[in-house]
C-alpha cells in the first residue's frame, strides 16, 4: 500500500499545481519518497492552501525547481518499482488521486493508480464505533480529520505548516495502529497505544 500526502496550490486538480508530494511504503516504510515542484504556467494559487502548507509565492514560481511534469513522473517511476501493492492510502486519498491523475494528464503520461482507495477517516470512525465510542461531529458532519486521527491513535497532532511527507508518515502511522494494532515508524515510537494500554 502507498501511503500517500499531495499538498497544491489549492483544491482543484484542473485549476491548481501541484508543489510537493510525499509517500511512503506501508510494507517497507523506508522506502519512501519526497519532492517538490513549481507551478505549471497559469495554475491559479490560493493563498490559503500555501498558508497550511508554508510554501511562499516566490519557492512555488522558482525556475531552480522541477516542473509538476518532472514531479509526477519520478512519483509514478517510484510507485512502479517497488511497492508491491499500488493501493493509495491517505487521509482523504479522493483528493491526492485526483491531483495526481491530473498531473499525469498535463504531463502526457499514464496514471497506474486505480480508485479504489484506502482512507484514513473511515477507518478511524469504524474502529472508534467497534470500540463503542460516539466519532465526534461537527455540525452533523464527522469531526475525525487527520489532527483527530492522529489523537485517538495516541500521536501528537501533526506540525504546522503542513508538509507532505510528514503527512504520509502521519497516516502511514495511524492505519497501522487503527489496522494492525501495531507502531510502525521510529518519528512515533515513544507514544503508546491507547486500546493495547487499556487492556
Amino acid at each position: 500500500m502507498i501511503v500517500l500526502d499531495v499538498e497544491s496550490t489549492g483544491l482543484v486538480p484542473e485549476t491548481h499545481s501541484i508543489l510537493s508530494i510525499g509517500a511512503l511504503d506501508l510494507e517497507d516504510p523506508t522506502n519512501q519518497f519526497y519532492e517538490e515542484c513549481r507551478i505549471w504556467e497559469g495554475a491559479s494559487v490560493d493563498e490559503d492552501a500555501l498558508r497550511i502548507n508554508g510554501f511562499t509565492e516566490e519557492e512555488i514560481v522558482s525556475p531552480e525547481r522541477q516542473t509538476e511534469a518532472g514531479l509526477v513522473q519520478a512519483f509514478v517511476a517510484w510507485a512502479t518499482d517497488r511497492p508491491k501493492d499500488r493501493t493509495l492510502a491517505a487521509q482523504n486519498p479522493s483528493f491526492d488521486l485526483e491531483f495526481v491523475q491530473a498531473a499525469c494528464k498535463r504531463a502526457g503520461i499514464e496514471c497506474p493508480f486505480a480508485k479504489r482507495t484506502i482512507d484514513v477517516h473511515t477507518l478511524v470512525w469504524l474502529h472508534m464505533t467497534g470500540q463503542g465510542i460516539v466519532p465526534p461531529q461537527n455540525h452533523a458532519h464527522s469531526a475525525i480529520n487527520l489532527d483527530a486521527a492522529l489523537r485517538y491513535c495516541g500521536i501528537p497532532e501533526e506540525p504546522k505548516p503542513h508538509n507532505a511527507l510528514t503527512g504520509a508518515f502521519c497516516h502511514a502511522e495511524v492505519i497501522s495502529r487503527i489496522a494492525y494494532t501495531r507502531k510502525l515508524l521510529p518519528e512515533f515510537s515513544t507514544y503508546d497505544i491507547p486500546w493495547e494500554t487499556n487492556r
